[in-house]
């Protein structure tokens, strides 16, 4: 049954806005236009402006990317950065008179401008921070677009509070933390109607990349889960378009990410883009795992490079954790603010040893845990007692909720008591912080701390222990008294469950829930020797200083360059309706099979040759009854009783089984077991078509695949007369995927020097004599028919899988090797729109009965014709 999300996604792309009550298609009208200051807008598509300004309610749920990627008039690539929020800070004017905009130099967005090539143009596309009046929001979008290049998107009141604070703060940020709403009282438990807002909310994004979007030039860069829809708006419009996304945020486990109602929605959006980056192998590991186990898609690697192969298209997964801005950073470090501020600070806690946490005040930032195990060093190395101070930032917080206010709770209780218990006269063990603290401040804390500590028991990346390392590194440029002298040493204490956890092999990593491990983490990270410390800070600056964001902005525009390479090479489709919008990409002479031709065709020809595969071909693979219709036994029947036909099964499956099914059809040839056994009719006797008659291989195969077959609950083995099968599509998908890629190699091993292949397919591990294929037994077929001077001048072969593209494989050339007559007409079918080596595709096991039923009823009107002459 088609999700009912699906439905809502068309009723918000075509303007039905009824349900998410008054903040309707009136207000964004409103909102949505620049009116007579509208900035210039890029034609993609032919037509007037007025006709784009949305999508008309006939637009077909399948687009051809011929139609809508005509050329534009704007020459040169640009990159369009498209967020939640503009990298723009807002202020009211002092007057009241407007407003005065400046770029936010601490963005990651801004930065990461510094990675991306001078020739190429940088729009960002994002909201505003800021309240906006109605009345004043053309007038800022024009200015934000000629001083920056911002094109600003603006939400009616209610549709962002449902998108933003609704879906994205309750529903998927604590899901993407591993928070699941257990209790119905929980704020994260989902809600259609605010999935409905976060859809109508992408497509306001969508509308405004697609006002200055040439989609033959641009690259679009979509950045966090806010936009995880934005992908399939641009795809259905521009087929062709160059999508990247990165997710700033950890991608949860698939126990965790399948409790999502709309999971398959959000995965099949995000797989409409080109490239799609994540800090962590974890986190790229966790939503290749859900496209395994949802989509049934895997991935593979090849040369270092990660793909999904999807309906034609390589999406690639680009694995690179986000950096520091090193220029930003280093200026901070050179103002003379800071070395007063350091001096200050070194006075403040002359004689202690400093651990440093900073963080925002955040359920997830595992503040409370840190002064757990701060206590408990403490308490169990009592040496420390009067000399270690923890001084803890807590970013004021950003968010609401009970669980925030029942964690600043619990986090004052703790600091009390702690400072209560081993404070005295001068010495308080704890120094909470809990306001806005400036750059240079903070830098101040990072340069006098020995070690910074970072308990976060789930976050995207954290920069922290980054920043740290810069600030403990210095500059060459201040030689200031204030700076720490003598080599360059840190220490850090990460929690294992935050991003840049893996980039520092330096680091003490810990369980931040393992209270008492964390601790003596504590004691050996400030206990360890100057000469340790120095070594592992000059590791950790090595690649902090060479990995910053720049070279992570480069790598992955790279990245999306080499990704869409081929894309105006291709044949692309764009086909389904809603989330389940998809484009195809096919080779560009791959085509749907004209009824017309193969029928002219057919007609013209005097001896013909067709294979045709069973399962997935003559009947659907979905179908658990496999044995043919009366349907398919007829048309078989009477293509079969025209003399210049040459019909046969060409199967995996075993002779006994084709055998009674088609026991009905005296003149048709059946290839049983990829062609191992063969007979041209029901009465003839079955030959071996290959060389291999000893097999004791089966003997030594046989125990290696019960082996598996125990340790993989769902598995089975299929023993064919010729040929071995273990199927594992009934068990766990990424256990049953390693278990054949490990058996595999173990038959591989075991079977290296008998006459046998070893392959594997979809949901199969099979074990067969060498030799033996679809392809080879069509060509033996062809040739046996010139043998007997029936030599073919029409063949079709339709299949529909792995096994099947043999055959379309061999006959691809049988012309120029003279197995068939000069000028032959091959019509190589493949059953869906995917890639094949067949030149033409039919959609379904229907199509490939009406195309069959079509030629078979040439034969009968012949008869027809016949039998009226005669009398």
């Amino acid at each position: 049954m088609m999700s009912r999300s699906y439905t809502n996604l068309l009723d918000l792309a075509e303007g039905n806005f009824a349900a998410l009550g008054p903040a309707g298609g009136g207000a964004r009208r409103r909102s949505g236009s620049f009116g007579m200051k509208r900035m210039s807008r890029v034609m993609t598509v032919p037509g007037t402006l007025s006709e784009l300004d949305g999508e008309d309610e006939s637009e077909p749920a399948a687009t051809n990317s011929v139609a809508s990627d005509v050329p534009s008039s704007v020459s040169g690539e640009r990159l369009l950065v498209v967020s939640n929020q503009l990298p723009i800070l807002a202020r009211r004017r002092p007057d009241g008179r407007g407003w005065s905009f400046s770029w936010d130099d601490d963005s990651l967005l801004l930065q990461l401008r510094d990675g991306i090539p001078d020739e190429m143009e940088v729009l960002f596309v994002g909201g505003v921070r800021a309240d906006i009046p109605l009345a004043e929001q053309d007038e800022v979008s024009q200015a934000l677009y000629d001083r920056f290049r911002c094109v600003a998107v603006f939400l009616p009141e209610s549709l962002h509070d449902r998108f933003y604070h609704s879906f994205c703060k309750r529903q998927l940020w604590p899901l993407f933390h591993y928070m699941l709403p257990f209790a119905s009282s929980a704020s994260g438990r989902f809600d259609r109607g605010s999935w409905e807002a976060y859809v109508l909310a992408n497509k306001f994004f969508f509308e405004k990349v697609v006002e200055v979007i040439n989609p033959e030039d641009d690259y679009v860069w979509v950045h966090d889960y806010h936009l995880m829809a934005l992908p399939t708006f641009l795809r259905r419009r521009f087929n062709r378009l160059r999508i990247g996304f990165f997710l700033h945020s950890p991608f949860p486990s698939s126990e965790i990410y399948r409790t999502l109602p709309v999971r398959e929605e959000i995965l099949k959006a995000l797989l409409n883009c080109d490239l799609i980056g994540f800090h962590t192998f974890d986190y790229a590991r966790h939503f290749l795992s859900c496209c395994s186990r949802m989509l049934g898609i895997e991935y593979q690697s090849k040369r270092g490079y990660i793909g999904l192969e999807y309906f034609g298209r390589t999406v690639g997964i680009k694995i690179m954790p986000v950096g520091i801005h090193m220029d930003q950073l280093q200026a901070v470090l050179c103002l003379p603010d800071r070395q007063w501020r350091v001096s200050e600070l070194q006075q403040q806690f002359e004689g202690k040893t400093v651990l440093l946490g900073v963080d925002d005040m955040d359920i997830f930032k595992g503040i409370n845990l840190k002064l757990l195990a701060f206590e408990n060093m403490l308490r169990t190395h009592p040496k420390w007692q009067g000399r270690a101070v923890l001084v803890q930032i807590a970013k004021p917080v950003r968010g609401k909720g009970k669980d925030l206010e029942a964690i600043e709770a619990e986090i004052r209780e703790s600091y009390n008591r702690i400072n209560g218990e081993f404070g005295r006269s001068g010495y308080s063990p704890v120094v909470f912080i809990d306001r806005d603290v400036s750059s240079v401040e903070k830098s101040a804390y990072y340069t006098i701390a020995e070690c910074v500590v970072v308990t976060a028991v789930r976050d995207g990346m954290n920069l922290t222990p980054y920043e740290y390392i810069v600030c403990r590194q210095g500059t060459p440029r201040s030689e200031s008294s204030s700076e720490v002298t003598g080599p360059k040493k840190s220490m850090l204490v990460v929690s294992e469950f935050i991003g840049c956890s893996p980039s520092l092999s330096g680091a003490i990593r810990v369980n931040p829930w393992n209270v008492e491990a964390t601790a003596e983490a504590m004691n050996e990270a400030i206990s360890m020797s100057d000469q340790e410390k120095q070594l592992r800070h000059e590791k950790h600056y090595r690649y902090v200083s060479t990995h910053d964001v720049a070279y992570w902005s480069k790598s992955f525009i790279q990245d999306l360059e080499r990704a869409c390479k081929d894309h105006f090479r291709r044949t692309c489709w764009g086909i389904g309706l809603g989330f389940g919008f998809r484009v195809v990409a096919l080779d560009p002479h791959f085509t749907k099979l004209n009824m017309d031709s193969i029928v002219m065709a057919y007609e013209r020809s005097e001896s013909r040759a067709i294979f045709l595969d069973y399962d997935g071909t003559l009947v659907p693979q979905t179908s658990i009854n496999k044995t043919p219709s009366a349907e398919v036994l007829r048309i078989i029947n009477t293509l079969c009783s025209d003399e210049r036909n040459i019909v046969f099964i060409v199967s995996g499956r075993g002779r006994d089984k084709l055998g009674e099914w088609f026991s009905s059809c005296p003149k048709l040839g059946i290839a049983a077991e990829h062609g191992y056994f063969l007979r041209w009719s029901r009465d003839e006797e079955w030959q071996t078509c290959a060389q291999a008659s000893d097999f004791g291989w089966m003997e030594m195969a046989e125990p290696v695949m019960n082996l598996y077959t125990e340790s993989t609950d769902g598995s089975y083995i299929e023993t064919k007369e010729s040929a071995l099968v273990w199927h594992h599509q009934d068990a766990d998908p990424g256990f049953g995927s390693s278990q054949a890629k490990e058996m595999l190699d173990h038959l591989e091993s075991v079977l290296a020097n008998e006459p046998v292949s070893v392959k594997s397919g979809q949901f199969i591990v099979e074990v067969k004599p060498q030799g033996v294929s679809k392809g080879v037994i069509a060509e033996k077929i062809l040739i046996s028919m010139k043998e007997r001077g029936k030599q073919a001048d029409f063949v079709l072969c339709i299949g529909d899988d792995r096994s099947d593209e043999d055959m379309f494989e061999n006959i691809a050339d049988i012309i120029k090797r003279g197995m068939v007559a000069p000028k032959t007409p091959l019509f190589a079918c493949t059953v869906g729109q995917k890639p094949s080596k067949a030149k033409f595709y039919l959609d379904d096991t229907f199509e490939v009965a009406t195309m069959l039923s079509a030629l078979a009823e040439i034969m009968a009107i012949d008869s027809t014709v016949a039998s009226t002459h005669i009398f």
